[in-house]
């Protein structure tokens, strides 16, 4: 069986991670799959170490823009992962993180082995230091593949000497471990759950606000991050101490998801969302506004979609949620119904085979 080796560097334990291992353990692929991880962060660590995935820890990487620069552009990092490559026999290097592009590209060509991207959210994209360092891995990539039609979308426009290396695979969610999770009992009061990293892209803040504008409802937030003492203010500001609980990271997140009625969205920036699809397979319903790969699969048939990117549109199908308590239900089993058909774990493995096929066809 042919070997993929998946380069990260990354700080903490987010969406691409996820998927990352989703996609990595088990043998239902035609791939095998290793990680060689650059990381400062034990928990991140200790998140692959747990999974079952083979894991080649290549020790802590500073997340500043020196350090980045030297791992990227110097020799030693670059010649140590070449020859992981060549020692692992690996026949493609598969890279999922900006920290990780210039690097992972080097050591593939130093290696003679294919490259492939996973374009996570657009970051890179929109980031004038971060492009240049990204375009010149984009040009070198023998696949690249956007995790939505958005994401494909921004990529074509901004790379369209990329346009025909591009592939499209969504985030797959593993629906036979998580089972439809009964709903709360019908007296409690609606609550709904937010899971993502507390930064500014994930609009948090916006979330907050529109819970200020929808009474009777409550509010989980699982996911830490340079934005918690922030948000933290803001909710004592709003009023909203006693109705928003802060679990941070935790590591059972379907157990959380399962208390409450539906997962929550307020993100000013989203590659596909894979935190709803995780509660959509719950049995959740997602509450969400328009941006990214969102509407591609929340629509007034799987959840409330709001009409537009605001606080006050948000809040006005929040509070339509909070009291419909059977249309919650019945949009909750729609919800897992899609996630089965289109967003299966099985569906993303075939389609990262089908690019693994294509990249190393010509080696």
């Amino acid at each position: 069986m042919k070997l993929v080796l998946h380069v990260v560097s990354a700080g903490e334990v987010g969406g691409a991670e996820r998927m990352l291992v989703d996609l990595a353990r088990g043998d239902a692929g035609r791939y095998a799959h290793a990680i060689a991880l650059y990381s400062a962060s034990p928990r991140l660590t200790a998140f692959f170490a747990d999974s079952g995935v083979t894991l080649f820890d290549r020790g802590p990487a500073r997340e500043d823009p020196l350090s980045f620069v030297v791992r990227s552009l110097g020799r030693g990092a670059v010649r140590g992962l070449a020859g992981l490559v060549r020692a692992t026999g690996a026949s493609a290097v598969h890279v999922h993180t900006h920290a990780s592009q210039v690097l992972g590209t080097r050591a593939a060509q130093a290696a003679g082995v294919p490259l492939v991207r996973t374009e996570h959210s657009t970051r890179v994209y929109d980031d004038a230091t971060a492009w240049p360092f990204s375009r010149w891995s984009l040009a070198r990539a023998e696949r690249v593949v956007c995790i939505s039609e958005h994401v494909a979308r921004v990529a074509r426009a901004r790379a369209p000497f990329a346009a025909g290396a591009i592939r499209v695979v969504y985030n797959g969610i593993d629906v036979a471990a998580r089972r439809p999770a009964p709903m709360p009992p019908a007296t409690a009061r609606p609550r709904f759950a937010l899971v993502g990293r507390l930064e500014p892209r994930k609009g948090v803040d916006v979330a907050l606000r529109a819970l200020a504008e929808t009474p009777g409802a409550d509010l989980s937030i699982v996911g830490d991050g340079p934005e918690r003492s922030a948000i933290e203010r803001l909710t004592s500001e709003l009023g909203l101490r006693e109705r928003v609980e802060f679990l941070g990271y935790v590591t059972d997140v379907d157990r959380v998801v399962a208390q409450c009625h539906a997962v929550l969205s307020a993100s000013r920036k989203e590659g596909l969302g894979l935190a709803l699809l995780e509660g959509m397979a719950l049995g959740r319903p997602a509450i969400a506004v328009p941006v990214g790969g969102i509407p591609e699969f929340v629509s007034p048939a799987t959840g409330w979609l709001a009409a537009e990117a605001s606080v006050a549109a948000l809040a006005a199908v929040m509070r339509e949620a909070a009291a419909a308590p059977g249309e919650v239900a019945r949009r909750g089993a729609a919800a897992r119904a899609l996630v089965e058909s289109r967003f299966s774990l099985e569906a993303m493995r075939r389609g990262y085979d089908d690019v693994y096929d294509e990249a190393t066809a010509r080696r």
